[in-house]
């Protein structure tokens, strides 16, 4: 245990956990009115009240009239000037935003009285990395059948295809929206609603599942098709023990979907297609698929490399993590996930079915993709690599290409969805991998040999399989199939 003492505000430092410090602070009585002092001031300053002049309002009627916004303003400063002095103080890094300590209320400001508050917050852990020059990597080779442009060829027409409005009988690929009302198995409690969510029933090859509200719900099918427009359903499922909302984790769930509306997409043909993509003919048309799906290949086998250079430097150093996953934590885990797959490529509703996956891993497998993110932010210190403005607004214009959207729309969205910080840390993870890369020794591997190992390797754990597939890590030949 440390303890700070500086301007009279008492701060103590105490361990709260793995990777974890409680930060407990008290602001004296007197710095606590000299703050309220100084906003009154101001606040007598500036205040426009009618029948008085500007600077001449009497502080009585200041107090009576603001005094509750006036004591939360200072409340506000008072915290993030003390917490931001302890961590300066005392040198700590926090990874995430600090809660208020277990057992523990949100303080508020009395005059005359001392303000004291205390918070946990997550740090990074003290680890130091494995040497990495020379690191041995396989890199997954595969030539671009015809194959696989046929089957890239089916999946675009379906995505570029007609929708049109239907009534049902549902039948596979079959979209519908309507208001699903989320409770806990034999609870009248209501977690939470979506007015407009989507739900598709599975298509035959995906054995009856599929994504609902972010989860992947087994059976989906035979809840969905026969229904109609009009029609409720009622969809069972378990929260799984990684999913970001904690009060859904490990719980048995109760959906309840009012069908809305609901549409069948009539695939494109390839003649449509084709002008759709801009391409004279089919034989372009093949062409500039098949250059689509080189490039998607590139960026897999790079991904798969990058995933190597990652697991090889977790595999080398051990650290406690956080004893129990924060929201936070999974949210941030879930969104770097979602922007790798986007990156690469991924289709946006394979991306979503993928997400889903995701969720039903276990929390061994989220702990583990936890420890990765610290030693890629150590990794990246060391080597002194950042993400540039440049390269964020370039990352941004290539998803935006690839979801054909405006690159300025698709900034407005990350920012409003505060995930811009989550892009930049996905370019800098890949800097410092591809630095590893540079100097490490590589071996080519045929990527139905690579896809085979990390098959067997996977199949040693049901839960890690899970996980691992979800993640859809260093498949190289994904990005040929149909999906």
């Amino acid at each position: 245990m440390s303890t700070a003492t500086a301007e009279a505000t008492r701060i103590t430092v105490s361990d709260a956990g793995p990777a974890a410090k409680r930060i407990d602070i008290s602001v004296p009585a007197t710095s606590v009115d000299g703050h309220v002092s100084t906003a009154l001031s101001g606040l007598q300053r500036d205040a426009a009240v009618p029948g008085f002049r500007k600077g001449k309002v009497p502080v009585t009627l200041l107090r009576r009239k603001f005094g509750s916004a006036l004591l939360q303003d200072v409340r506000q400063r008072l915290i993030a000037e003390s917490y931001q002095k302890a961590l300066e103080d005392n040198k700590i890094r926090p990874i995430s935003p600090p809660e208020m300590a277990p057992g523990t209320t949100e303080p508020e400001v009395v005059e005359g009285k001392d303000f004291a508050f205390s918070v946990v917050v997550e740090i990074m852990p003290t680890f130091d990395l494995p040497s990495w020059e020379g690191m041995a990597i396989k890199r997954p080779v595969i030539e671009i059948a015809d194959s696989h442009v046929e089957d890239e060829i089916k999946r675009l027409s379906y995505r570029f295809g007609t929708p049109a409005a239907i009534e049902g009988p549902f039948e596979p690929l079959d979209r519908m929206v309507g208001k699903a009302t989320v409770r806990i198995a034999g609870s009248d409690d209501v977690q939470f609603e979506a007015d407009q969510a989507l739900a598709v029933v599975p298509a035959v090859e995906d054995a009856g599942k599929g994504p609902f509200l972010g989860l992947l719900v087994e059976g989906l099918d035979a809840t969905l098709k026969g229904k109609k427009v009009g029609d409720t359903v009622v969809i069972s499922m378990k929260g799984p023990e990684g999913h970001e909302i904690e009060a859904i984790r490990g719980a048995e769930l109760a959906v309840t979907f009012a069908i809305s509306a609901a549409e069948r997409i009539t695939p494109s043909t390839r003649e449509a297609l084709a002008t759709q993509l801009g391409c004279e003919s089919d034989d372009v048309l093949k062409d500039s698929v098949k250059s689509l799906l080189e490039r998607r290949r590139d960026d897999e086998q790079r991904s798969a490399m990058r995933d190597q250079v990652f697991e090889q430097l977790a595999a080398g150093v051990n650290f406690e993590l956080p004893v129990k996953l924060s929201e936070a934590q999974v949210a941030r885990d879930l969104e770097r996930q979602r922007l790798e797959m986007l990156y690469r490529g991924t289709d946006p509703q394979v991306v979503e079915r993928r997400m889903a996956e995701i969720r039903t891993s276990s929390a061994d497998e989220s702990r583990r993709r936890l420890k990765l993110f610290f030693v890629l932010a150590r990794l990246a210190e060391q080597l002194g690599v950042e993400a540039t403005d440049a390269e964020v607004n370039g990352r941004i214009a290539m998803i935006a290409r690839q979801r054909g959207t405006r690159p300025a729309e698709l900034r407005a969205e990350l920012e409003k969805n505060g995930r811009l910080s989550e892009l930049a840390l996905q370019i800098r993870e890949h800097k410092a991998a591809d630095r590893v890369i540079a100097k490490a020794t590589i071996t080519d591997i045929a990527a139905e040999e690579w896809n085979a190992q990390l098959e067997a390797r996977n199949a040693t754990s049901a839960k890690a399989s899970s996980g691992t597939k979800a993640a859809g890590k260093g498949k190289a030949a994904k990005s040929t199939k149909s999906e």
